[in-house]
């Protein structure tokens, strides 16, 4: 009787690491792209749960109850602790990715939506490479590492034996949506500027000269311009980028 409640609380001591492990993968940038067979995705929060069980054995089975009343808060605790984690790069990826939209608009290259790489919805090339480009840079810096030091971390500020704190979570997604959209905003503003300049000139040569058709002789000038400036902007947008993942999202 001893040993079946032993392994009873060793799986179930499993299983709430997998709760917040799983919650984790499934809203992570990469892992949780729908190019991703299901079973992969499945098989490496298994895989990582049981590596990461060894050293948050301390920290998850003493508090584990099998009463219902009790284990199935920590269940719903555990999965909504991974979730906003999760939640964070995946806020941080959308920023970027609303920024590439708007500058593929910006320098008119963003007219009809192909396929996207990562995403199941339609998105211009321009903002396609842009989002893709990023994410290997991100995989490149090991930031899949740096999700798992949070995740062992996040044992220390949300303990299994306390409930998950709605206040101070939306606190946090509030605070990295603002810090990603306005390092996003930084990273395309020389193509908001841009946009600005040209079209204004191009409105004061369509007032000159209203007889042409403007938009469509300039069009080609516009979106060459613009390319050869992504062509020079794009390696330091990808670096700084990076550069502000980990203090922009995994730091809180």
């Amino acid at each position: 009787m001893g040993l079946t409640a032993v392994t009873q609380s060793f799986v179930l001591a499993a299983f709430l690491a997998f709760c917040r492990v799983g919650a984790c993968f499934m809203l992570m940038p990469g892992l949780s792209s729908i190019r991703l067979p299901l079973q992969i995705r499945l098989f490496t929060a298994v895989a990582v749960t049981v590596g990461l069980l060894a050293f948050l054995w301390d920290k998850i089975y003493p508090f584990v109850d099998t009463r219902p009343s009790i284990f199935v808060p920590m269940i719903v605790s555990e999965l909504l602790v991974g979730g906003l984690i999760g939640a964070m790069t995946r806020l941080y990826m959308e920023a970027l990715r609303f920024m590439g939209a708007g500058i593929a608009m910006l320098i008119g290259y963003g007219g009809a939506g192909g396929p996207a790489i990562e995403e199941p919805e339609p998105q211009a090339a321009l903002a396609a490479l842009i989002s893709f480009s990023a994410l290997l840079l991100l995989f490149a810096l090991n930031f899949h590492h740096e999700v798992i030091r949070a995740l062992i971390s996040s044992y220390n500020v949300a303990p299994v034996n306390v409930f998950f704190s709605a206040q101070a979570s939306l606190v946090d997604v509030t605070d990295t949506i603002s810090e990603a959209f306005l390092l996003v905003l930084r990273l395309g503003s020389p193509f908001v500027a841009y946009a600005i300049l040209v079209n204004l000139a191009i409105g004061f040569v369509n007032k000159l000269t209203p007889q042409i058709p403007i938009y469509f002789i300039s069009l080609p000038f516009v979106i060459a311009g613009g390319l050869i400036l992504f062509y020079f902007a794009i390696p330091t947008l990808l670096s700084l980028f990076g550069d502000g993942f980990v203090e922009t999202t995994l730091a809180r």
